[in-house]
């Protein structure tokens, strides 16, 4: 089900409004919600952007992942959860506990791995890990190494947590751009760029002050939202 909302940039004064160089679907948080990710993308057209969080918290963040990386056609951007999974991958015992907390559990059972929990120690950290690799495979494993961190058209650049204000986006670091930056809702940008991102649950999608905000918390609300983007405006699709 979509329901849509319409809505024009009512930027201050020296923001311009959102003029991207082609037409952008951009899709928010799914987190494990691989029905609404298939609705929505069924509904997208023209470049279609995903800002990172496919997996946790949510159910099915096994078919969100290989549903993804069979699309070459889409722009998948990574988020901090997948920099959490990609920790764990590497070194279970120093960052497993952490993502388990925040619903790397969710993962492991989506991928058929059992035996780990946040209490666990190394060794049943590492056997999860092992299982998971296997499970998940060389080649899903180097697709969500390869993500890239920000996406740009036009005046509209696209990340998962918010850019620093005060910085070129082309200057802006991977952390900053996969965690967000204290000062990102507090202080409007200066260059006309206006930043697409997720990360932070909003009760509706909203645009302000050259920011459009396109996680309503899919996993827990069960309302996915996608931003259509032109040079003629800006409307908002939510998935059921």
């Amino acid at each position: 089900m979509f329901r849509r909302f319409f809505g024009r940039a009512r930027p201050v004064t020296h923001i311009p409004a959102p003029a991207p160089s082609t037409p952008l679907a951009v899709i928010g948080d799914v987190h494990g919600r691989a029905d609404l990710l298939s609705k929505a993308l069924k509904g997208s057209a023209g470049t279609t952007v995903l800002v990172g969080d496919y997996i946790d918290r949510g159910e099915d963040s096994a078919g969100v992942l290989r549903a993804l990386a069979e699309r070459e056609d889409l722009i998948c951007l990574m988020g901090n959860h997948e920099e959490m999974l990609l920790k764990f991958l590497d070194t279970p015992e120093d960052h497993g506990r952490r993502w388990l907390r925040y619903g790397g559990l969710q993962t492991l059972a989506s991928f058929g791995v059992t035996g780990a929990m946040e209490t666990s120690g190394a060794q049943e950290l590492e056997r999860a890990r092992d299982s998971l690799a296997e499970a998940m495979g060389p080649a899903l494993i180097d697709w969500v190494r390869a993500r890239p961190s920000m996406w740009q058209s036009g005046n509209v650049a696209i990340t998962h947590a918010g850019a620093d204000p005060a910085m070129p986006m082309a200057a802006q670091s991977p952390q900053v751009l996969r965690w967000g930056h204290p000062d990102f809702y507090s202080t409007p940008r200066t260059d006309g760029i206006w930043v697409v991102h997720g990360h932070t649950i909003v009760e509706t999608p909203a645009m302000r002050n050259g920011r459009l905000s396109v996680d309503t918390g899919a996993y827990a609300t069960g309302r996915l939202t996608m931003a259509l983007i032109t040079d003629q405006g800006v409307s908002f699709e939510t998935i059921r």
